[in-house]
């Protein structure tokens, strides 16, 4: 083992120590840190953005841990040795260094994170447009086709836009599965789109605290094959029409 702390040789044994710490902090970060389902397009995008910061997350940890016990233990004082510690002055090349390359991956992710956000949030043609209202401490959808119901149901392989208000605090959309979230605020009609990918059901969830009831404010999603969904649709209209004749013959 090397014996100055000025020797190569250190630095060559802590790169490969700070190598293995981070690959196994970032398989641990993954473990013990779970999606839910990648239901929906924007998860893919925004899964693989969380799965970059876990790695720098992983590597920085690393960076710091591993430096910081391997000098810990190899330099620390032994019992019979009363002299001074080696006088350092500085090194130029690598405080440039630990000032350019976070610089660089600040804008590097930066760039990702307003790329992501722009395809998340990017309108499409022929969205599936539902106008969604929040109150305390429930959920009500009107659906294009003229009526109302108290669960979100959507077809699959569908962009769906969501236009949501509130009638009284603020609220907050929320389906793990499909990543995406949106605050809802009085008096403003604020926008989220998403497009499911995997058929089965799912919750709608409140993320902003909003009262007494704001742990039960649930509402059940349904994304349904095309087939299905416009079987669904020619369900809940089925009585429309003929209220509708009725009001214009009165």
């Amino acid at each position: 083992m090397p014996k100055s702390p000025t020797d190569r040789r250190h630095f060559i044994i802590v790169g490969v120590l700070v190598v293995i710490a981070t690959v196994l902090m970032d398989i641990l970060l993954k473990q013990a840190l779970p999606l839910p389902v990648q239901a929906s397009i924007e998860s893919l995008t925004i899964d693989q953005l969380i799965g970059w910061h876990l790695t720098i997350i992983a590597f920085l940890f690393s960076l710091i841990v591993v430096f910081m016990l391997y000098s810990v233990v190899l330099f620390r004082r032994r019992p019979d040795d009363d002299s001074d510690g080696a006088h350092f002055e500085g090194n130029t090349a690598l405080e440039i260094v630990w000032t350019v390359v976070p610089l660089i991956f600040v804008v590097v992710f930066t760039f990702i994170g307003i790329d992501t956000l722009s395809n998340v949030t990017r309108a499409e043609e022929n969205e599936r447009v539902v106008q969604l209202r929040a109150f305390q401490w429930s959920w009500a959808f009107e659906y294009p086709e003229g009526f109302i119901a108290q669960e979100l149901v959507l077809p699959i392989n569908e962009r769906a836009r969501m236009e949501m208000t509130s009638t009284d605090v603020l609220h907050s959309f929320w389906i793990p599965e499909m990543r995406v979230k949106q605050d809802i605020v009085p008096g403003i009609t604020t926008v989220v789109r998403f497009t499911p990918i995997m058929a089965g059901e799912y919750k709608l969830r409140c993320s902003e605290l909003c009262g007494l009831s704001h742990w039960s404010m649930l509402a059940p999603v349904r994304i349904l094959e095309a087939d299905e969904y416009e079987a669904w649709v020619a369900e809940r209209t089925a009585g429309i029409a003929p209220a509708v004749a009725q009001v214009e013959e009165e």
